[in-house]
């Protein structure tokens, strides 16, 4: 199994949007002062819209670390741009939109900036997002379950957003089709059972709380051994028994020795 990673910073994956519920935006405001007192680098998708705006902001007026990792297609268009039909409902989100404290890094595609964030980080947080923030949510999780890397990732349950991906979970336990020891993959953070107190729960703390207690040998990870149980978050970078062989060379060699292997079955059996 692959090591835990010494680094102390944080993916945050949430939306461009705002949301309609003002706990959301407390909940980002939490975590991005949560993050910046106990001097947890921010690591987020680059945008200054939405709970993304808001995490980064909260963080940076803090004086906290933030770098974010931004496509060169939606920098070069302006930003991320809100996806959603909510509307800022909290008089403080103006408030932390400062630019002065982030650091911005361009790269060439959404695959690339995914590597950029996770090979940087320690574990992932996810707030409540759109599709974007579940497909980056579910592959980190992946990347776990394939022994890429050992990272917690956590998801902020807030206003129980993120209900029906647990029972999703679940129903593909009892299908057969997710390892029961798994479910472990991904720490859900509920908050108070009231949901009339999730605005004023401490989000941050949580979060920072459930990274700490993630538990590195309790998953059952597929046999890959990517790079000699190394974490391999940066995918393209992988030099495992490469040998200084061109990369589509060494694929090339790979496929050729896999259909020959096949091919010789395929004959054995016809004898």
């Amino acid at each position: 199994m692959v090591s835990r990673s010494p680094s102390r910073a944080v993916a945050v994956y949430c939306a461009a949007s705002l949301g309609k519920q003002k706990a959301f935006q407390a909940a980002a405001l939490s975590v991005g002062y949560a993050f910046s007192v106990e001097n947890r680098p921010l690591i987020y998708g680059g945008g200054n819209n939405g709970l993304m705006g808001v995490v980064s902001g909260a963080a940076s007026k803090s004086k906290g670390k933030v770098t974010g990792i931004i496509p060169y297609a939606i920098f070069a268009a302006g930003g991320e741009k809100d996806k959603g039909n909510g509307r800022a409902t909290a008089s403080t989100v103006s408030e932390v939109l400062e630019d002065t404290q982030r650091e911005e890094i361009v790269v060439n595609s959404m695959h690339e900036r995914k590597v950029e964030m996770a090979k940087r980080v320690g574990a992932f947080v996810g707030l409540p997002g759109g599709f974007g923030t579940f497909e980056e949510i579910l592959e980190v999780i992946t990347w776990n379950q394939l022994n890429i890397h050992n990272k917690p990732v956590v998801l902020l349950n807030v206003l129980s957003y993120y209900n029906p991906l647990r029972e999703l979970i679940r129903t593909g336990i009892q299908e057969g089709f997710i390892n029961p020891r798994n479910e472990h993959l991904v720490v859900f953070v509920d908050g108070p059972a009231d949901h009339k107190e999730h605005e004023t729960f401490d989000w941050g703390k949580a979060a920072l709380e459930a990274i700490d207690s993630w538990q590195y040998d309790k998953s059952h990870v597929l046999p890959f051994h990517w790079n000699k149980d190394e974490d391999t978050s940066d995918l393209t970078d992988v030099k495992a028994e490469m040998n200084d062989t061109p990369p589509m060379l060494h694929a090339l060699k790979a496929t050729n020795g896999w259909l020959k292997k096949v091919w010789h079955v395929r004959v054995r059996s016809r004898v």
